[in-house]
């Protein structure tokens, strides 16, 4: 991220942090509903949550139902 002075059209100072663009916004998309963000998102954390069942059930001997009920 980029920080430095900006003069304004006033002819102040800005020392503050540059915000990032956001791209979605200039293009006018949405970000609500299904789209590849959302998309990408969701099956990267649904592959976490699939390697991280079969390390427990591994370091543990008992599967996910098991380990949550205690036998």
């Amino acid at each position: 991220m980029r920080s430095g002075g900006i003069i304004d059209d006033q002819g102040k100072m800005n020392n503050f942090a540059i915000e990032p663009k956001m791209s979605y916004v200039e293009n006018g998309q949405s970000q609500f509903g299904f789209n590849a963000y959302a998309e990408k998102l969701n099956g990267r954390l649904a592959m976490i949550g699939f390697i991280s069942a079969i390390v427990l059930e591994i370091v543990t001997g008992h599967g996910v139902v098991g380990f949550l009920t205690g036998l």
